[in-house]
């Protein structure tokens, strides 16, 4: 079992105090999938068909940690860009979280090459909230208003994030035959009455002509949910 990310958010209903306690991103079962999907162990919502694979794994804050250990610790100073790291606001017992991140994962033993671009990645919630995958650059601009005066100890830790996403999300290069990769996809922080949501990854290109043009495509839509409890 997955641990829960806690993250309280007090609220006061008919004069009794609540905390909203968000579990992490959990896919639905695999009836509630689209075809040739299959739900594995660890989380990841994977689509297998004609030796091609790709899998999409939620990723919780801790898990994101422990990938980066040595960034992740220091408070404020911490350096990983996918979390707040060890850092946490006075009065709470965890860390907020920070983006929404998924682990895409492709295996193409199918195709001469494909190509699937993380930017063309969408989050649609049930209850109509949409969200769009952050690109570098977004996110680059969204750590360089903590870079203070462009030196010194801020600059090297905006230099140290930026360095991190670029070794570890997902590149839109395409992916030839016998070729596997894995990346990181970030998106924006869920809202809070978010419960049950679809990650979709649309034009994922499986053919070209002679002239390097997209002429076969297809698009691929997973579908997650967290539990959101109530407590005194």
């Amino acid at each position: 079992m997955r641990r829960f990310r806690i993250w309280i958010i007090p609220l006061v209903l008919g004069g009794c105090a609540y905390r909203l306690v968000f579990g992490p991103l959990e896919p639905l079962p695999s009836t509630s999938q689209a075809p040739f999907m299959t739900v594995l162990d660890d989380g990841t919502v994977i689509y297998s068909k004609a030796r091609l694979e790709i899998g999409l794994r939620p990723m919780t804050d801790e898990e994101l940690n422990r990938q980066f250990p040595t960034a992740s610790k220091g408070g404020v100073f911490s350096t990983n860009p996918y979390t707040y790291g060890d850092w946490k606001p006075p009065g709470e017992e965890r860390p907020p979280s920070r983006f929404t991140v998924f682990l895409l994962s492709v295996k193409n033993y199918a195709y001469p090459k494909i190509k699937l671009d993380p930017l063309k990645m969408t989050i649609v919630a049930k209850n109509g909230r949409k969200y769009r995958s952050l690109s570098m650059q977004e996110l680059k601009e969204y750590y360089l208003r903590y870079a203070v005066g462009y030196s010194g100890d801020a600059y090297a830790r905006y230099e140290a994030r930026k360095d991190i996403l670029k070794h570890t999300m997902f590149s839109d290069e395409p992916i030839f035959s016998g070729q596997e990769r894995k990346g990181y996809v970030v998106f924006p922080k869920l809202h809070d009455d978010v419960r049950e949501i679809t990650v979709r990854i649309d034009d994922i290109v499986l053919r070209f002509d002679a002239w390097g043009r997209p002429i076969e495509e297809m698009s691929l839509a997973f579908n997650f949910k967290r539990e959101v409890l109530k407590r005194e």
